[in-house]
């Protein structure tokens, strides 16, 4: 029994079903079993190669066919006995998966690995042994299709994420593992029918949720929409059906609609001297559910279920039609779309654009050339379908590998499975805008990204000193989600240093691995400098020297404190988890490894007595409190935060007051040290008579001072006067009073503070 390739698949509701109900979903375990499921068909004939020979005949050569042939056999008796839920015999599922593999014209080591895909999993055939018989790239494909299922896992949620990094990874080197991998999950979803609900809903949920995305980003929309259906019917059979039957209904009674638009259609283009192929389109069912939960809308009020596909010979002629069209009937505003022009990510080309028909229906019409139209229906599998080496297709193959590539870079920032799989998702977002550097080249971003996302898509050192942006010309938080069109300039400072904040909402896939990374690696070896400056200071007060790296006192500490490491303690200190003279302590000769709590007072007593010198830039080990903002100058105090290090106040700080009242045992003295950092931010707030010209004046005296703006806004409190906000750039608090003189020479200026809190 033989399936037809994926090339002549139908994406129509009706088609998926008819094909869901030939073949049975394998088992759970994959091993042979007998089939007790009721409901079950009565059993086919057994699966012949007869067909798929036919298939690839018809495109590789007879040595080609003859390697398929023997990896069948192969398959045939490493299968043998094994059934699937069905009962049908097992190789029935490779041979179909082979077929699909065989409409996108794969090679002959694809198709061979096609049919072997499952002998490691379930038959405990050797990747070595697959290297011996057909040669090491067949082997390589089986093995990245090969879940872990041998390997101790903490949860299945972790094995699943393990598994799909795997097989991504593998994808990533060679994109034949996820189009046999697509090609596999499209029988078994076909195949759904036989296999309890629960199976089905899980089954359909991840489908949905990690393949018909990656079926999506790499263009394959044919297998995309059958995909979305198929899901729906298996985790919501009764919406589904209620939806099938409405639109059957809709159908009938828009039936006159339409063909009087297609007859109009038909009869304007040759008239304009436009030769093209007319054909209706209808929106899939889940795509038609999709918009009425996201709409909040009845069925009865989604009117665009039905659109007109235009395909020409050249790309000018898709301009033309679409012009015509526009004469005929009224084109809807802000309905228009050039993907001809900016592609999507996955090679996408279309002009899309909704004209009013006959009583006010609104319909979407597609214009493209043939060769756009292979690419949208089959992506990144074109390049096996049409050799020729346009422009395009080359295009669809860069980007594919540049998106192919980013997983690699993404893998190699994230040790948890889990977490890699999370970035995956966030990069496979459907809809993407369209943005222009200062030099005018396209990025293409997820819809929602935000200047850090551009930032990180042009450099990791861009993203990682990114401080500001200007869209358009004018000054934009880093957070403002960027639009189609805009032109996006990037601010950078070597002084700047990635924010967690920033995963509140960046959007691509690389942004946030390399944020974490980032502050993941940082973080850890400043907080291990850090630690290290205060157990020097620590051991200092009893009269200790720091041990060498390498003395077997570190390794005694960490034993009898559970640490792994010497780094791992300095973070520790550094971080606030663990007080620096009670490690201290423990290196005192008269009290080797003990720690007592009458000792533990007296080394923080010790520690309170020599002060912590602070620079302003060690980066997240010492974090100045933003609501005091204090600078070299200020009596500053500081609380040790668990996790956080510590957190520098001014000492007359309320917020600061509060906490040391609280828990005066993790506050210790501080002061500035002589070689403090040179870039510090704090407010003022300028009463100024409003006058025009005078923000310049100000500026020019904040510059003159040698300092530097970083922020302004204005607030008008009266007709006369307005209250100027600005944050400032400056490097102790005597600079700072410097800048307040200098402002104050301004004869419009009426009040100038500083601005606490």
């Amino acid at each position: 029994m033989a399936f037809p390739g994926l090339k002549h698949a139908s994406s129509g509701l009706l088609a998926a079903l008819r094909a869901g109900s030939r073949l049975g979903l394998r088992s759970g375990s994959g091993k042979p079993h007998a089939a007790t499921h009721a409901g079950t068909p009565s059993l086919p004939p057994i699966a012949s190669l007869a067909p798929l020979t036919e298939l690839i005949g018809s495109y590789l050569s007879p040595s080609d066919v003859e390697k398929v042939r023997e990896a069948y056999r192969f398959a045939d008796s490493a299968h043998l006995g094994q059934l699937r839920a069905s009962g049908e015999p097992y190789i029935s599922h490779p041979i179909a998966v082979t077929e699909i593999c065989a409409g996108w014209k794969l090679d002959a080591n694809a198709l061979a690995a096609a049919l072997l895909h499952d002998v490691i999993e379930d038959q405990d055939v050797s990747k070595q042994e697959l290297v011996e018989k057909f040669g090491p790239e067949v082997a390589e494909l089986v093995d990245g299709l090969t879940k872990l299922e041998r390997l101790d896992f903490a949860s299945k949620a972790q094995q699943q994420a393990e598994s799909f990094r795997k097989m991504l990874l593998a994808m990533a080197r060679d994109v034949r593992v996820i189009l046999i991998k697509l090609a596999d999950r499209l029988h078994n979803m076909r195949t759904l029918d036989v296999v309890s609900a629960e199976k089905r809903r899980r089954v359909a949920r991840e489908t949905l949720d990690i393949y018909a995305p990656i079926a999506h980003r790499l263009g394959l929309n044919v297998i995309y929409r059958e995909f979305q259906n198929l899901c729906f019917a298996a985790m919501y059979p009764n919406r589904y059906q209620v939806l099938h039957r409405a639109v059957l209904a809709a159908r009938g009674n828009r039936r006159e609609v339409i063909g009087k638009i297609e007859d109009a259609v038909r009869a304007a283009l040759p008239a304009a001297g436009i030769e093209a192929e007319v054909s209706g389109r209808e929106k899939t069912l889940y795509g038609i559910y999709r918009k009425m939960l996201e709409q909040k809308k009845s069925f009865s009020e989604v009117l665009d279920i039905y659109g007109f596909r235009v395909i020409v010979h050249t790309l000018p002629e898709c301009y033309l039609a679409l012009g015509t069209l526009h004469q005929l009937y009224r084109p809807v505003p802000g309905k228009f779309k050039d993907y001809i022009a900016i592609p999507k990510l996955n090679g996408y080309q279309s002009l899309h654009t909704t004209l009013v028909g006959p009583y006010g229906t609104p319909v979407e019409f597609q214009f493209r050339t043939r060769d756009m139209h292979h690419v949208a229906e089959e992506g990144v599998a074109s390049h096996w379908l049409y050799k020729e080496s346009d422009t395009t297709l080359n295009d669809l193959q860069k980007r594919t590998h540049q998106w192919l590539q980013s997983l690699l870079d993404i893998q190699s920032q994230t040790g948890d499975s889990g977490e890699f799989l999370d970035h995956v998702k966030v990069d496979l977002f459907p809809d993407a805008v369209y943005v222009f550097t200062p030099r005018g080249k396209i990025i293409s971003l997820p819809r929602g990204a935000t200047p850090v996302d551009l930032a990180y898509a042009i450099h990791t050192d861009v993203g990682n000193q990114a401080v500001a942006s200007k869209i358009n010309g004018e000054f934009a938080p880093l957070r403002t989600e960027l639009s189609s069109g805009d032109t996006i300039e990037i601010i950078t400072s070597p002084a700047s240093r990635p924010s967690a904040q920033w995963l509140n909402y960046v959007r691509t896939g690389r942004a946030r691995s390399e944020i974490r990374h980032y502050l993941r690696t940082v973080k850890y070896e400043e907080s291990v400098g850090f630690g290290e400056r205060l157990l020097t200071q620590a051991l200092e007060e009893l009269h200790l020297a720091l041990p060498a790296a390498d003395d077997p006192q570190w390794d005694k500490l960490a034993r009898s404190t559970g640490a792994s490491s010497r780094d791992e303690i300095l973070s520790d200190i550094g971080l606030g988890k663990r007080l620096a003279a009670v490690v201290a302590r423990r290196f005192a000769p008269e009290n080797a490894l003990m720690a007592t709590t009458a000792a533990a007072m007296d080394e923080m007593t010790a520690a309170r007595a020599a002060p912590i010198l602070i620079q302003g830039n060690e980066g997240q080990a010492v974090q100045l409190a933003p609501c005091c903002g204090p600078l070299p100058g200020d009596a500053i105090v500081a609380g040790v935060r668990l996790g956080q290090g510590l957190v520098v106040h001014t000492a007359d700080c309320p917020v600061a007051q509060r906490a040391q009242a609280r828990e005066p045992e993790r506050w210790v003295p501080v002061a500035w040290d002589s070689q403090a950092s040179k870039h510090f931010s704090t407010r003022l707030d300028i009463v100024t008579r409003n006058e025009r010209g005078v923000l310049g004046r100000i500026a020019a005296e904040v510059s003159a001072a040698d300092s530097n703006i970083t922020h302004v806004t204005m607030h008008d409190d009266a007709v006369s006067t307005v209250l100027l906000h600005l944050t400032i750039q400056v490097d102790s608090r005597k600079h700072l009073a410097q800048v307040i003189r200098a402002v104050r020479h301004v004869p419009q200026v009426q009040k100038i503070v500083r601005v606490k809190g």
